[in-house]
């Protein structure tokens, strides 16, 4: 919702477009280190109350935002969201197995379908919600809206999931050796400075690389002395189809945020589409997505989503290497829908792998880390963008992002073929 309102955030603070779009990155940032960091206080505090937690931070951020000052009030309170909004996936993930695990259910793959299909709506539901809120209310309202959709989550989720078990006696110690509070900043070091890399290779900060690389070096070191570690490295050492998995789900988003960014981005400056046409044209992508992720998550499909999320990441560089300014429309709703189904395949699919390839007692942590990946992919597919367009988004430039897209495809094509521990379904 927040890129409807960063025009008028601009106007009533004097900013200039870059630094309102540091209300974006602050909350890539935030929520690439929470996500990990929720898993662990989940596994040692309960799935339950560090929602309620991530929840009761999310309202108190909506009343920052929507009483902001000052800049730098929208700048917490977008930081708040970004940790509060981290408790919902890692936790509900938790929550699943533990329940799945219980009743012998074995993999729950229509929840894990129905997680897929929720990503989907909030994206075609948030540009349009975005527009009429601020065009009614103004931008405050995009802060606002946070406090009733707080209030209705925190109420369901006290009134419709079981409470967690006491803290035993041995999560009661040092909140230092307990949490990780050592291993949780190293990560946080490593995985800002690599962001902030990556978002900007046009003219790179290089002495970011050194930087991230030393504190990844601490942090390994670190995790594998602790007693209680919040990436387990060790784990992960041994668990290389786990690792692979996430080397996966970030080349996809990578692949996925590169071309609906920079084909977005060149409708309206080379094209000459307004935002709301470009809106229109990208929702096949959206609606094929829901519609292929029910279809996998009903069959619990795996290996072949993967082979075809490959393919359809091939498909789509290939098209868009014969578009130009020119090209019809129905060439772009082709295009649109292309992407849908790489998104509609990957996303039950690579979720299905994750929860098979997880230990029960690490799948919160584990699940953290799946989307600190995604962040990595998002983050980076804008630097190539801007590598690849420069000053304008023209047709030689898209030209060089379906180069990219194509290779992301192959790779990813690649990598599910060859992976002989992807299982062909979930319940296998």
């Amino acid at each position: 919702m927040i890129a409807t309102g960063l025009v008028g955030i601009g106007l009533d603070f004097h900013k200039g477009a870059g630094t309102t779009a540091s209300l974006i990155s602050v909350l890539y940032l935030c929520s690439a280190v929470a996500q990990p960091t929720m898993g662990k206080l989940a596994t040692i505090f309960g799935a339950r109350r560090v929602f309620v937690s991530g929840v009761v931070i999310l309202l108190l951020a909506g009343v920052i935002g929507a009483a902001a000052p000052a800049f730098g009030f929208l700048l917490v309170s977008r930081a708040l969201i970004g940790i509060g909004t981290s408790a919902a996936y890692p936790t509900a993930m938790a929550l699943v197995r533990k329940r799945a695990d219980e009743l012998g259910t074995g993999v729950p793959s229509r929840v894990l379908g129905n997680f897929s299909i929720a990503s989907q709506v909030t994206i075609v539901v948030g540009l349009p919600l975005g527009g009429l809120l601020a065009g009614v209310w103004g931008w405050r309202a995009l802060f606002l809206v946070n406090v009733p959709l707080a209030l209705v989550t925190l109420v369901s989720t006290l009134v419709g999931v079981a409470p967690d078990r006491p803290v035993s006696r041995d999560d009661r110690g040092s909140l230092f050796s307990t949490v990780d509070v050592a291993g949780i900043a190293l990560f946080a070091g490593t995985i800002v400075s690599l962001l902030l890399f990556l978002s900007d290779l046009t003219s790179p900060t290089w002495w970011l690389l050194p930087l991230t690389l030393a504190l990844g070096a601490a942090m390994v070191v670190w995790e594998r002395r602790t007693a209680r570690p919040l990436i387990d490295v060790r784990m992960l050492g041994r668990n290389r189809r786990l690792l692979r998995t996430y080397i996966r789900q970030a080349l996809v988003a990578l692949g996925t945020y590169t071309a609906l960014y920079g084909l977005s981005q060149w409708m309206e400056e080379s094209a000459g589409y307004s935002a709301s046409q470009v809106g229109l044209i990208l929702l096949p992508l959206s609606g094929i997505s829901i519609v292929v992720a029910r279809l996998v998550s009903e069959r619990g499909w795996v290996r072949w989503p993967l082979v075809l999320t490959g393919v359809s990441l091939v498909a789509t560089g290939a098209v868009m290497l014969l578009i130009t300014h020119t090209s019809s429309v129905l060439v772009l709703l082709g295009m649109s829908a292309l992407f849908g189904l790489a998104n509609g395949f990957s996303g039950f699919a690579n979720q299905a792998a994750l929860y098979v390839q997880s230990p029960a007692d690490e799948i919160a942590v584990a699940s953290g880390l799946y989307r600190t990946f995604a962040y990595i992919g998002a983050i980076f597919s804008s630097s190539l963008i801007a590598i690849a367009f420069g000053d304008k988004a023209t047709d030689p430039g898209l030209h060089g992002v379906s180069y990219v897209i194509a290779a992301i495809g192959v790779l990813v094509l690649l990598m599910s073929l060859l992976d002989r521990a992807i299982p062909p379904r979930a319940d296998r």
